[in-house]
């Protein structure tokens, strides 16, 4: 190459280096939606292992990715218009915790995709087609399947042998807590126990049905999954403590925070699994085509310091059967 054609060829190319660098400059960064139904301080404990799975991926918030947070609190109001407020904002993916973030995300939109975790029933609340191939816009990772409630009361008499009733927790508001509580139900008599409901609504009328249940002997509590239980959990814990109730729940952090025994999936392991969910979204492939996840491990817990103040008597058998034991 000539001297001189190699010069023009160089201040040519000088020349686009700044348009090329402003164009990477102005690409447009992945945005992701959130939406849960949780207050701020269970959303940020719920949301981080998610994050972390993302930033492994690569994935970085203000870096090469935009997260847009709308935290509900446990109002349907609140959730109704931050759906329509991430839709508007048209993410490339919108990530919904609960059952009632995905149901008014699907409202708002059928076009962005959407990746659900904790949702009970994907298929029953007509959120998917089919698990293996959702179809549509949306897919995700369930919290378990109704038939867990049953366990619990099973456990919970194996724990409390004299147990004669059993009051359950939850949120009416949502198919979970009515699905739930009627698979409670239908075990109640092949055990010989009677069963009542408590709505959870605000912690003064938790506090006064809690208090009501507990005149009576033999009590125990099932608390089913649920944002509202969440957001309530260290009262229905101090609740359960200070009448001597026996009480299973849904989650790990239940038994870690004083309850006395939780089973169930591990949340933290959902909230990854989404991560990878987004991750394989934004890459190109559509959530029509990645099939709906269930649990396939769950974990007892068992918080031996919680049963002696109760003062009962954890059966070795029992105690074998824990995924952990905290003492």
């Amino acid at each position: 190459m000539r001297r001189r054609d190699f010069i023009k060829v160089m201040a040519g190319s000088a020349a686009a280096w700044p348009l090329a660098a402003h164009a990477q400059q102005g690409a447009r960064m992945p945005r992701i939606g959130v939406l849960t139904g949780l207050d701020e301080a269970e959303a940020k404990r719920r949301i981080a292992p998610f994050l972390e799975e993302l930033k492994r991926l690569g994935w970085i918030d203000g870096r090469n990715i935009r997260i847009e947070k709308r935290v509900g609190a446990g109002k349907a109001d609140n959730m109704r218009k931050y759906a329509g407020e991430l839709a508007a904002l048209a993410p490339d993916v919108i990530l919904a915790v609960g059952s009632s973030s995905t149901e008014f995300s699907i409202q708002a939109t059928s076009t962005v995709p959407i990746v659900f975790t904790l949702v009970t029933d994907p298929l029953g609340a007509g959120f998917v087609e089919n698990l293996s191939r959702p179809g549509g816009n949306v897919t995700g990772f369930m919290l378990f399947e109704y038939s867990l409630s049953g366990k619990w009361l099973e456990l919970l008499k194996q724990i409390a042998p004299d147990l004669k009733r059993v009051a359950v927790i939850r949120d009416p508001s949502i198919g979970a807590g009515t699905g739930q509580f009627a698979v409670v139900q239908a075990v109640a008599p092949s055990l010989n126990l009677e069963v009542s409901a408590i709505n959870v609504r605000d912690p003064a009328a938790i506090e006064r049905a809690v208090m009501a249940f507990a005149n009576s002997t033999n009590g125990g509590l099932i608390v089913t999954a649920g944002p509202l239980a969440a957001i309530h959990r260290d009262l229905i814990i101090t609740l359960a403590a200070r009448h001597k109730l026996p009480a299973i729940y849904f989650e790990r952090v239940f038994a870690a925070a004083g309850g006395l025994i939780s089973y169930g999936p591990n949340f933290d392991h959902a909230s990854r699994q989404a991560a990878s969910y987004v991750d394989r979204i934004l890459k190109g492939e559509k959530p029509a085509d990645l099939p709906v996840q269930a649990p396939t491990k769950y974990e007892l817990v068992i918080n031996l310091k919680t049963a002696k103040a109760m003062g009962l008597s954890i059966s070795s058998a029992v105690l074998a059967r824990a995924d952990e034991v905290i003492e």
